[in-house]
């Protein structure tokens, strides 16, 4: 082969490249600034990346622990414990509970079983929840369960039961209005405030009649609360036709719904 043939192309072939490099150059020269911003920025680890992850993380933030009593249980316990840690008064530690007039259920697994379902709608919307009792089997008096929620972390308390009085229907709260040395002058507005969201958003989900809130300072499980508490009487069993449609599933829903909504109203969600 002739070498100055060789050399002649690998002469143009080089010369070639070089052009090649030095249009590549003038072309990315070119770009926008705010292409290549654009670009860099939507790079892994980038700021605006961070910006979002920091957003998003605000918005999944856990919310407040609930704690839910269900009301009474499968023993009634008729000894005798104070009601109130500033007084010398007893009242029995678990008292019977009512029966449903048509249905023929007790209070005490009517509660525990809507107690389950709230907690199910409560964690579905991102709150934790403490629960006094798990089952009907228990001994567990009002002052213990105010107790044990105390030590929980809950920031709030909701005593599930249901009323009796004849033909009456309707829902209404109860709450501690009143201090004493567990139970400070922040926290009875809070009892009421709680109470008002959790009637009002509860009547509009049932259609219920609202028979209002009332103001009780003898209620064992309220006295010893160090939280703000509310006792909710979801409806009558002593009425008959209120009775058989609180027995119904999909009302049972809107009542755990009602008072989820007023959860969220209280706490601003």
């Amino acid at each position: 082969m002739d070498n100055t043939t060789n050399t002649s192309e690998k002469s143009t072939t080089k010369q070639r490249l070089t052009a090649i490099v030095i249009a590549l150059t003038m072309v990315l020269a070119a770009l926008p600034l705010s292409y290549a911003y654009s670009y860099a920025s939507e790079q892994p680890g980038s700021e605006q990346e961070k910006n979002v992850t920091d957003s998003n993380a605000e918005k999944e933030k856990p919310r407040p622990m609930v704690a839910i009593d269900p009301g009474h249980q499968k023993y009634l316990d008729s000894r005798l414990e104070r009601f109130d840690p500033n007084k010398k008064g007893k009242k029995p530690r678990i008292s019977g509970g009512c029966v449903g007039v048509a249905s023929g259920v007790p209070e005490y697994k009517y509660t525990l079983k809507i107690a389950k379902k709230l907690r199910k709608e409560l964690i579905k919307r991102g709150y934790s929840v403490y629960m006094t009792r798990k089952k009907n089997n228990v001994r567990i008096s009002n002052r213990q369960r105010a107790l044990r929620v105390n030590k929980s972390g809950a920031a709030i308390y909701i005593r599930l039961h249901c009323d009796s009085w004849g033909s009456a229907r309707g829902v209404s709260m109860q709450y501690k209005n009143k201090t004493n040395r567990y139970v400070k002058k922040r926290v009875t507005r809070k009892n009421k405030k709680l109470s008002k969201y959790i009637l009002k958003k509860y009547v509009k989900a049932t259609k219920m009649k609202n028979r209002g809130m009332f103001a009780r300072n003898d209620l064992t499980g309220s006295n010893w609360s160090k939280i703000p508490t509310t006792l909710i009487e979801m409806g009558f069993f002593s009425n008959a036709a209120e009775d058989r449609r609180m027995q119904k599933a999909s009302f049972q829903k809107k009542m755990v719904k009602g008072i989820a909504n007023g959860v969220d109203a209280y706490f601003g969600y």
